[in-house]
């Protein structure tokens, strides 16, 4: 639920994760308009929704395992105690109009 973009620290999937910002079927749709085969779906789901290629690109830190999650949390977590980060400027004001 979280990501680099958002500026997240640790960012973990487990092999069977989903990482898409919408189901391969809705995106299968509007891609291919109409033409809803199974193979198309499974070829999406392969390229796109995979955390292989979230980890690829630097999107996910590693892929654990459902077992690991616990130990792996809590070492972050560990990690992360004493950190301190600047809060963002904000970016739009809220002017009474």
């Amino acid at each position: 639920m979280s990501s680099k973009h958002l500026r997240g620290d640790f960012n973990y999937a487990w092999p069977t994760s989903e990482i898409a910002v919408m189901g391969a079927k809705g995106a299968i749709e509007i891609i291919f308009r109409g033409k809803n085969s199974e193979d198309e779906r499974a070829n999406y789901e392969e390229k796109f929704q995979s955390p292989l290629k979230a980890a690829e690109r630097g999107y996910v830190d590693d892929i654990i395992m459902p077992s690991e999650t616990r130990a792996r949390i809590s070492n972050a977590l560990k990690v992360l105690e004493n950190k301190h980060r600047e809060p963002m400027r904000k970016r739009h004001d809220n002017l009474p109009l």
